[in-house]
C-alpha cells in the first residue's frame, strides 16, 4: 500500500511540476492530483523538496544510464557503439520528458537555492556515471589521458543543447532515423575530433 501511495505522489508531482512548474505546482495539488490528503503526503515523504529530489532521481536519465552502462558492461561493444547508445537514449530520456525539460530550463533560476542544489547535483552525479565508464577504457589503455568528468560533460552537453535547439527552440519532432543520424555524428566527432591526422595540439 505504502509503494502505490508514493508511486501515486511521484506520478503526481511529475505530471504538475511538468504543467506547472515547482513554484507553481503546491502539496495541496500534488495530493489531490495523487487522490490522498496533504497530511499523507508529507508523511510519505516530508517536504515539497524531497518529493522533487525522489522526482529527479526515478524519472529522469541517470537509472536509465546507469542500468545501459552495467548491460554494457557484460559485452564487448566498441566505444563508439557505447557512445551512440548512450547517446541515443539520452535524447530519447529528454524527448519522453520534453514538458519538464523545457519549464525546469526556462525556471531554473528562479527555484529556491535548496531545488537549483538538488538540480545541479543530478546533473553532476549523471557526469560521473560517464566518467566511470571513460576512466574504466582509460585503464584499460584503449583512450588516451584527459578529464572524464569534462569529457562527459562536453558529450552530454552537445545533445541537450540539440534537443533544447531542435525540440524546444524550433519545435521539431527529431524522428529515429534523423537522431540515429545526429548521434552518430556527434560521436564521430567526439571521438576523432575535427583535425585531420594524428597531430596533438597540446604536444
Amino acid at each position: 500500500m505504502k509503494f502505490n501511495t508514493d508511486e501515486r505522489l511521484l506520478q503526481a508531482t511529475l505530471k504538475l511540476i511538468s504543467e506547472k512548474g515547482y513554484l507553481r505546482a503546491t502539496t495541496k495539488d500534488i495530493a489531490r492530483e495523487a487522490g490522498v490528503t496533504e497530511v499523507t503526503l508529507f508523511r510519505h515523504f516530508g517536504s515539497k523538496e524531497r518529493l522533487f529530489e525522489e522526482v529527479i532521481n526515478k524519472y529522469t536519465f541517470l537509472p536509465p544510464l546507469r542500468d545501459l552502462l552495467s548491460e554494457i558492461s557484460q559485452y564487448s561493444y566498441s566505444y563508439e557503439k557505447v557512445l551512440h547508445s548512450i547517446g541515443v537514449l539520452f535524447f530519447e530520456t529528454l524527448k519522453e520528458r520534453k514538458s519538464l525539460v523545457k519549464i525546469m530550463t526556462s525556471e531554473i533560476n528562479i527555484y529556491p537555492e535548496k531545488i537549483r542544489e538538488i538540480y545541479t547535483q543530478f546533473i553532476d552525479e549523471t557526469d560521473r556515471v560517464l566518467a566511470g565508464y571513460f576512466r574504466s577504457q582509460q585503464k584499460k589503455g584503449m583512450l588516451r589521458r584527459f578529464s572524464p568528468e569534462m569529457a562527459a560533460g562536453v558529450f552530454f552537453g552537445m545533445i541537450f543543447l540539440c534537443f533544447r535547439l531542435e525540440e524546444i527552440v524550433k519545435g521539431r519532432d527529431i524522428c529515429k532515423k534523423e537522431l540515429d543520424g545526429i548521434i552518430k555524428g556527434f560521436v564521430e566527432i567526439f571521438v576523432h575530433g575535427t583535425l585531420k591526422g594524428e597531430q596533438d595540439y597540446f604536444t
